[in-house]
């Protein structure tokens, strides 16, 4: 779900196609879990008889089929596939009933484009450098492993993958390939589902459903329902991935929030568009994420747990309980600008009245 979040976590309105990364389609070995377990010094410095690529300059993406038909490379190659094809190893229709982690027949890819690699595609770049790291939404400093299993729980509608679990560490194994040469600490231009200007007004989910129906209903479908790679039991998931309904990401995912959801439409919806040039406008982008924000999604329990320090509640969490006066309404369509400056007010007068504050 990215990450993002998760992600989000949190989001999942791509359109990866059914076989993105041909190598991947060769019948490699999974990594047993013994072996990965003995290779956790990987994690911290890769492998020591190949050493990792240079940093990437601008936006290069690291090619996971460069590495070594070694441990090392094995458990990077697996994460990637957890990613692309999380349905078919992880999903909820797999054969080995202890393996079904996901709760939906998404892949991670449906939100983190192209195996996690695509500028303002919510990337996966730079992320594994970001921890451990204070995490709003829980209210403390948090470690990659559980950010990762934010988005099993929530983007994927499933539940936690073990901390010491081979899918865990092949995932993050394939995030720390993908951060090389990243600083700790350290921006990554291009994170994130991209820039976009916020309205003055709320979005508007009845004119978005129109233009849903014009740009996005012919991919997506008409009711949101995604397009089938195989059937419903096969495991095979989707050639693009369901909106809304039972088999997408539950209302507790970073993309079910508003902002999120239209700065990533904007910038990589329809297929083929970039961030650089996009097809829809701002407006239409906003309003088509009203429309599919406001269909019903598998709900997450204990959401009036998230952000326990309420002036750290983003203004468009669509779930209570909230600190700054705003309708729930407004906190699900916007306009975001007056939350915003009444959370900034706050967290304001707050400082003010913490001893030793400035």
């Amino acid at each position: 779900m990215a990450v993002g979040a998760a992600a989000v976590t949190l989001l999942i309105i791509g359109h990866p196609h059914p076989h993105p990364h041909p190598q991947a389609q060769e019948n490699r070995a999974t990594p047993d879990a013994a072996k990965l377990a003995a290779i956790g010094s990987g994690l911290a410095t890769g492998n020591a008889a190949a050493p990792p690529p240079s940093p990437p300059a601008d936006w290069t993406v690291l090619n996971v089929d460069t590495l070594r038909d070694d441990d090392w490379g094995r458990t990077v190659r697996y994460g990637r596939d957890l990613i692309t094809k999380t349905y078919a190893l992880i999903g909820p229709e797999v054969p080995e009933a202890s393996h079904r982690y996901s709760g939906n027949n998404l892949a991670c890819e449906s939100c983190h484009l192209e195996a996690g690699n695509r500028k303002f595609g919510l990337p996966f770049q730079g992320v594994y450098a970001d921890f451990p790291n204070y995490r709003a939404r829980s209210g403390a400093v948090g470690t990659i492993e559980g950010r990762i299993n934010a988005c099993m729980t929530r983007s994927m509608n499933g539940r936690a993958l073990p901390l010491d679990s081979p899918q865990m560490t092949a995932i993050v194994a394939y995030l720390k390939f993908l951060s090389t040469g990243r600083p700790v600490g350290a921006p990554t231009p291009g994170r994130g589902p991209g820039r976009m200007a916020e309205m003055t007004r709320a979005a508007d989910p009845v004119r978005g459903k129109t233009i849903y129906a014009q740009t996005c209903a012919a991919c997506h479908g008409e009711n949101g329902q995604g397009q089938r790679t195989g059937r419903v039991g096969d495991a095979g998931g989707y050639s693009v991935p369901p909106l809304w309904g039972d088999d997408s990401f539950n209302n507790g995912a970073g993309m079910d929030r508003l902002i999120s959801a239209a700065k990533f439409i904007h910038n990589n919806m329809p297929v083929g568009t970039t961030w650089q040039q996009p097809v829809l406008s701002v407006e239409d982008s906003w309003d088509i994420a009203a429309f599919v924000l406001s269909q019903p999604r598998p709900h997450k329990a204990h959401l009036d747990r998230d952000f326990p320090v309420r002036t750290e509640k983003p203004a468009d969490a669509a779930y209570g309980p909230y600190l700054d006066g705003f309708s729930r309404e407004q906190h699900k369509l916007g306009p975001f600008l007056p939350i915003e400056e009444k959370l900034a007010a706050l967290k304001a007068a707050n400082r003010d009245h913490t001893p030793g504050g400035n």
